[in-house]
């Protein structure tokens, strides 16, 4: 397997915390169900600007929330060359690992149908569905992790200007980027599901969220590298800043739309995320601040439980929760946020009390 030149000399084999405590964290929010902000901006209008960040955007531009998938689906990437570099330490062979991946990605958009199955109550089948899409890039990604790396950057930015001829190729009533129910993301929806998603999520979209887990892939090469700490964070940062200038150069032509996962969106993204780790990293690998990461080693340990329980239990989870809690209403406004808290502190006792009992959930 041929590793990026970012990678510099010998790996060094050592575990990050600042890794899984950036897992947990996006774990964490991507669970929180906004805590609760939304509800609370409804009885309190002055706190509809943050609430609007923990929402998806209706369409154009971005939110912190947009950032959360494919901060997720990033990490994934990064967990590659160690975990495969630690299979192949073991005596594994690439038949084996090639196995292993393409059994892992079945499992992984198997286990999405079942969640979402569960979630709507019926059997529905979709790939939009953030595990779903994960199980296709990680496949796509461990296949382009076997070439040299200067082809690896060759296939993503294929991938990229793949992905944008084929919206402009195919434009919708209102444009490539602006139909929301025509574009061609949508309409091969249509064509495979007999339907377009609700929220206008586009099963498209795996192609170039492949590019993001890729950039979660070099990453963990040059994280696992023998380079020093200010290289690796030169090198992080750099990129992050080549990303963001990027994605808002070509915006004009190709809209940050995270529905259906735009170049621009992918690209400013990806140097949003980028940015998210170097603070971790400065934070706890160089300046040593370890231990308030605890709590989120917690999660990002168990991160496919929590999301599971998050998917199938949220709902009970609050109902129950809120006969005891009288669901904080003696709080006022802050009573949804109290609420939204409280569930997340019981999921995150769950994923604890796994974690003390050396228990993980694996896919």
């Amino acid at each position: 397997m041929s590793s990026s030149p970012l990678s510099g000399t010998a790996p060094v084999p050592q575990r990050y915390l600042a890794l899984d405590a950036y897992r947990g964290f996006i774990m964490l929010i991507l669970v929180s169900g906004g805590f609760g902000l939304a509800a609370l901006a409804e009885r309190r209008p002055e706190f509809r600007p943050l609430a609007e960040q923990f929402e998806h955007m209706p369409w154009e531009w971005i939110t912190f929330w947009d950032l959360i998938q494919p901060a997720f689906m990033f990490m994934v990437g990064v967990a590659m060359p160690f975990a495969f570099a630690r299979r192949m330490e073991e005596g594994a062979t690439k038949s084996q690992l090639f196995r292993h991946v393409a059994a892992r990605s079945l499992r992984l958009i198997l286990m999405s149908q079942i969640l979402m199955s569960i979630s709507k109550g019926r059997m529905h089948f979709q790939l939009i569905n953030v595990l779903a899409q994960i199980g296709i890039t990680y496949f796509l990604c461990y296949l382009i992790m076997q070439l040299r790396f200067r082809w690896q950057a060759l296939v993503a930015a294929l991938l990229l200007a793949g992905h944008w001829s084929l919206f402009l190729a195919f434009p919708g009533a209102e444009g490539p980027f602006m139909s929301k129910t025509t574009n061609i993301g949508a309409v091969i929806d249509k064509f495979v599901f007999g339907a377009v998603n609700p929220g206008h999520w586009a099963t498209l979209n795996f192609v170039t969220s492949t590019v993001t887990t890729l950039f979660g892939v070099w990453t963990g090469q040059l994280v696992r590298s023998s380079r020093t700490h200010r290289e690796k964070m030169k090198i992080l940062a750099l990129w992050a800043v080549g990303c963001l200038a990027a994605g808002l150069a070509i915006h004009p032509w190709n809209p940050i739309i995270k529905r259906i996962c735009t170049v621009s969106f992918t690209l400013y993204s990806a140097g949003w995320v980028l940015l998210m780790l170097l603070v971790f990293y400065w934070t706890i690998e160089v300046l040593g601040w370890r231990k308030w990461t605890f709590p989120l080693v917690v999660v990002g340990a168990n991160s496919i439980f929590i999301y599971s329980v998050d998917m199938v239990l949220r709902g009970w989870l609050n109902r129950a929760i809120g006969v005891f809690t009288i669901k904080f209403e003696w709080l006022g406004a802050l009573a949804p946020v109290a609420q939204s808290c409280c569930v997340l502190l019981v999921m995150w006792y769950l994923c604890y009390w796994l974690y003390q009992r050396k228990i993980f959930l694996k896919l």
